[in-house]
């Protein structure tokens, strides 16, 4: 019995003291998170306000790669991988300026026409703040880490609104088929903190209205199930032109600011040739799309490669925003094709590529119902978990770790992370072919 009481007193502590941590978390991401939303909202208002604002890319792109350059390297990129990468190589090791150099980056990015996402930032700021608390306090290596995923928690849950699907992306993003569930309270108290005190700030977030009045059918679940497959087939595309572009980039031997040249060119050159609805954020031609709004087929395709570029060459961000866009686009043009409701089929579309590209099924199908109500559950429930199977060993964060096959047949070594994978199959291909003759 004593033994018992001691247990419980042990593990009574650890709630209080995770809960009291975490709270602090999601306080100071909250506020760094209102922050930036405030600063963008300003920022893009008024940049776009001028008619060939993107014609400032170049500039911009180059002020991004300086700045990353000399003052902090892990804010190249998309963040969230950073955030992963520096949980799996150096226990949550995030230098403090990796958070001012971010937003900066990040807004100027975004100002110009370049296409990023806000939760890329988010997390690195979360992240960072907690791997500060963790220098402050002394933490030990585990701790550290569980304190910088709960950062990831209250970054993703203030920037998109979704607390529940925040908390769980947190723990869910690490592993491919691992939910960590002794981070599981962190998480869920800095999500649900963050979330409220970007209320508090006066932030505010789009509604949509979806009609789900369609009812279960034989017929529509399958016509999910196939839109799931595209979905799916979409991530996967996503993906390899992000990887491709990246190996494009690092086989370019030139000066480091040429690339932002480059970079910024090609955002010129986009917007020209194509106008400005895939440039950025893309939010009004999501809103639009929700609306009503008719859209061209190539629109993902484009969002694709404009996000590959700015991503590789100057620009700096997240990645999930244009994954959404990815998604709703899709969804609208197999709405449109199939006969059916083009926005049901965006807001099916929005969380079921992020599912497969990001192998976070569970929390996108809970970031569904959280943005368009409980009706969209049995739908995106299947979509998510078809392009989460569909994508295989990929990932638009190369550093998660594989911990299950997506098929039984697969020879996938469990353990690895997804780019040394990537890398193993690049190693044994020409000795296949070589056999083989």
């Amino acid at each position: 019995m004593i033994k018992r009481l001691k247990e419980e007193k042990i593990i009574f502590y650890d709630v209080v003291r995770w809960f009291f941590l975490a709270t602090i978390i999601g306080l100071g991401s909250g506020l760094l998170v209102s922050l930036f939303i405030k600063l963008l909202h300003w920022g893009t208002t008024y940049s776009e306000s001028f008619g060939k604002y993107y014609w400032i890319a170049p500039v911009f792109f180059i002020i991004n790669i300086i700045l990353i350059k000399y003052l902090a390297p892990d804010a190249d990129g998309h963040g969230t991988e950073k955030v992963i990468e520096a949980i799996h190589k150096r226990a949550g090791r995030i230098k403090i300026a990796v958070i001012p150099v971010k937003l900066v980056t990040t807004l100027l990015t975004l100002f110009s026409g370049g296409s990023v996402g806000k939760e890329g930032p988010s997390a690195q700021m979360g992240g960072g703040l907690a791997s500060l608390l963790a220098d402050v306090l002394k933490f030990s290596d585990e701790d550290r880490k569980k304190l910088v995923i709960c950062g990831i928690s209250a970054g993703f849950a203030a920037i998109f609104g979704t607390p529940i699907s925040g908390a769980i992306f947190g723990i869910e993003v690490l592993f491919v088929g691992v939910i960590l569930y002794d981070v599981l309270l962190p998480s869920f108290v800095s999500g649900i903190t963050a979330f409220y005190v970007t209320n508090l700030m006066g932030v505010t977030r789009p509604q949509y209205h979806i009609d789900f009045s369609t009812g279960i059918t034989e017929f529509f679940i399958l016509k999910i199930a196939l839109a799931g497959v595209v979905f799916g087939l979409c991530a996967f595309l996503f993906i390899e032109i992000m990887n491709q572009t990246e190996k494009l980039a690092k086989r370019i031997k030139s000066h480091f600011l040429i690339k932002g040249l480059m970079g910024g060119g090609l955002i010129i050159l986009i917007g020209t040739l194509f106008g400005t609805e895939a440039l950025g954020l893309g939010s009004s031609t999501v809103a639009g799309i929700f609306s009503g709004a008719k859209i061209v087929w190539y629109l993902f395709i484009l969002k694709i490669i404009i996000t590959a570029i700015t991503l590789n060459f100057g620009g700096s961000g997240g990645v999930v925003t244009p994954v959404f866009f990815v998604g709703v686009t899709v969804g609208a043009l197999v709405g449109q094709l199939t006969g059916n409701d083009p926005a049901l089929f965006a807001a099916i579309g929005l969380v079921a590529v992020l599912g497969g590209a990001t192998n976070a099924p569970i929390a996108a199908c809970i970031m569904g119902i959280e943005l368009f109500g409980t009706a969209i559950a049995p739908y995106a429930a299947l979509a998510c978990i078809i392009s989460f199977f569909i994508t295989g060993n990929r990932s638009i964060y190369p550093t998660q770790i594989l911990a299950m096959k997506k098929a039984s047949h697969l020879t996938t070594v469990i353990g690895r992370q997804i780019k040394m994978l990537d890398e193993e199959i690049k190693e044994e291909s020409p000795e296949k072919d070589k056999t083989e003759t």
